[in-house]
């Protein structure tokens, strides 16, 4: 995910608002407690989804892969009171870490979760979202967009991160492993859809944000 020197890196972190504390205390935990402790968003990306939310003003936003909650607080921190972010997660042994930080953080009323499998909770939920955030499994970023298309409003927007794949979608490789050809297929997927318009912005691993115009 290092497309910058650390140099650099730091420079741009260092010109970014500060991460509450309380998400400075779930990276920690995060990174100490939890596998695969990469697929929290970190600073300069909770900082940016925060920025996006205060931009768009949603009030009702869908969170596909709420992890251990990083990017789900740094969205809630955006919204307006009223708003609300649908998070959801296959993973129940994370929840109670979840829960306590978006305590913590004073998101409560801001943030309800959901635990089980997106692709059957999503169709069941009675909303017009404003916002989508996709980060979940790869392999079913086609699919997810597929299924909450509908339930966006004309001018919402459908967010994914890792469409970058730490730069394998550029790789000369005969036979791409799974992830990557599926992170490729949505890339090409929303790129080719005349029904939004999308910039693929190269922040930590990648964000594909497509703005939907029917």
């Amino acid at each position: 995910m290092n497309f910058f020197s650390e140099a650099l890196e730091a420079y741009i972190e260092n010109h970014t608002t500060p991460e509450p504390e309380v998400l400075k205390e779930l990276n920690r935990e995060t990174h100490a407690h939890v596998l695969m402790p990469q697929m929290l968003s970190g600073h300069l990306q909770g900082r940016f989804l925060k920025m996006l939310t205060c931009m768009i003003q949603p009030k009702q936003v869908l969170e596909i892969g709420t992890f251990t909650g990083y990017s789900g607080i740094s969205i809630a921190e955006g919204l307006k009171d009223g708003g609300t972010i649908h998070t959801i997660d296959i993973n129940e042994e994370l929840l109670a870490m979840v829960q306590k930080y978006v305590k913590e953080s004073g998101t409560e009323k801001k943030v309800k979760t959901y635990t089980g499998n997106a692709s059957e909770i999503i169709p069941t939920m009675n909303y017009v979202f404003d916002m989508v955030f996709i980060d979940a499994d790869k392999k079913n970023y086609s699919n997810y967009y597929d299924i909450v298309f509908d339930k966006v409003r004309k001018g919402g927007y459908i967010i994914a991160d890792n469409v970058l794949w730490s730069g394998k979608v550029v790789e000369k490789a005969s036979k791409p492993d799974v992830d990557t050809k599926a992170i490729m297929d949505y890339n090409n997927k929303v790129t080719s859809d005349p029904r939004v318009e999308n910039v693929l912005v190269p922040i930590r691993d990648g964000l594909m944000i497509a703005r939907k115009l029917v």
